[in-house]
């Protein structure tokens, strides 16, 4: 006789060990949380109000949702997507922007401009600045700091990459002249602004900024926190040079975007010493040169600059169709895709 059978043949189970339980005896752990499970259907957020990242600070997220400021924090979903000033996006939470509400961000929308960065030229890993800008605003001092030519290069070069129009603003010119650095992009088609110290020339510079979104890039101490505190009305901190190394300290160290005061947006950027370029598409480099260059001749040709290949647009330029100064930034960009360990059209 199996154990499962009735020891005492009378067809009860009071003396059998097993066979008083049926399925109604397992016992079930409750859910300790006391709510429903987990699904793995997620919000479309269709009808979530949207807004625009105007500044990032240690995980909270200032977004501009109407005419207000709503604090928020990126929801878990996004995982590792990163959200930067400048972004368009979702949310959903508390967007009353009462003093103590959290917001989420839980949707980021497709930027059209990315800026970004590299630790050094050979990294790969991007720093993303800024996205969704127009134009960069190159700002760089006639003197203290003296403008560093390759550096403008670089920012140029990322401009270009990131599809927003370069504009050069050249600070305290009254400490010296500016022409002798500028006649070194003669060849480009770039828009140009002076400043002194004491005579910022907002009529120019409203022109430039009026209903556009404009980031700002220079070297530490070229007195770009003081043209943005006079644009928008802010408070940024301004630094000085230090005397013995002339190199300007850093004062601001986060991306925000500031209302000008005529119309626009202008986000201003912590000021860098150096701007890799490991990210950059080194085809986009030499393309983005011809599409800016100013011809003093016309192509033998009759085709632009910009149709030209790569090894081309290097025999035109050394054949003097951009004059001596293109010459110079075509080697200074050569020297930068040297650096990126592209190899170099003019050998192909």
């Amino acid at each position: 006789m199996s154990w499962w059978d009735d020891a005492d043949g009378d067809d009860t189970d009071e003396d059998e060990p097993y066979g008083q339980y049926d399925e109604s005896s397992v016992r079930v752990r409750p859910n300790p949380k006391g709510n429903r499970p987990r699904t793995k259907v997620r919000p479309t957020y269709e009808d979530a109000p949207t807004g625009w990242v105007t500044n990032v600070d240690r995980g909270r997220f200032g977004v501009l949702v109407g005419d207000q400021v709503v604090t928020a924090t990126k929801a878990r979903e996004l995982g590792r997507k990163s959200v930067v000033t400048g972004d368009h996006v979702s949310l959903a939470g508390d967007v009353s922007g009462d003093p103590g509400s959290l917001a989420r961000i839980v949707k980021v929308d497709e930027r059209t401009t990315l800026l970004r960065r590299s630790a050094d030229d050979t990294d790969d890993v991007e720093r993303v600045i800024v996205a969704n800008a127009d134009q960069m605003l190159i700002v760089v001092a006639a003197a203290d700091p003296s403008p560093r030519t390759r550096l403008i290069d670089r920012y140029l070069v990322a401009a270009f990459d990131a599809g927003l129009d370069p504009v050069l603003c050249i600070t305290k010119t009254d400490l010296a002249d500016p022409a002798p650095f500028l006649a070194h992009f003669a060849c480009l088609d770039l828009r140009i602004v002076t400043s002194r110290a004491d005579d910022v020339p907002f009529d120019a510079l409203h022109e430039v900024l009026d209903d556009r979104v404009t980031v700002t890039v220079g070297h530490s101490g070229v007195g770009k926190s003081t043209l943005v505190n006079a644009l928008t009305g802010s408070s940024r901190a301004t630094g000085v040079v230090n005397a013995v190394t002339g190199r300007g300290r850093h004062t601001s160290s986060s991306s925000i975007a500031l209302q000008v005061r005529d119309g626009g947006w202008i986000i201003d950027t912590p000021g860098v010493r150096s701007f890799g370029l490991g990210h950059v598409d080194p085809a986009n480099v030499f393309r983005a040169f011809a599409a800016h260059a100013v011809p003093v001749r016309e192509p033998a040709d009759g085709i632009p600059l910009d149709q030209a290949h790569d090894w081309e647009i290097v025999d035109r330029v050394h054949d003097g169709e951009l004059g001596p100064t293109g010459v110079e930034r075509l080697d200074s960009f050569r020297a930068l895709l040297t650096g990126m360990g592209a190899s170099d059209p003019g050998t192909e």
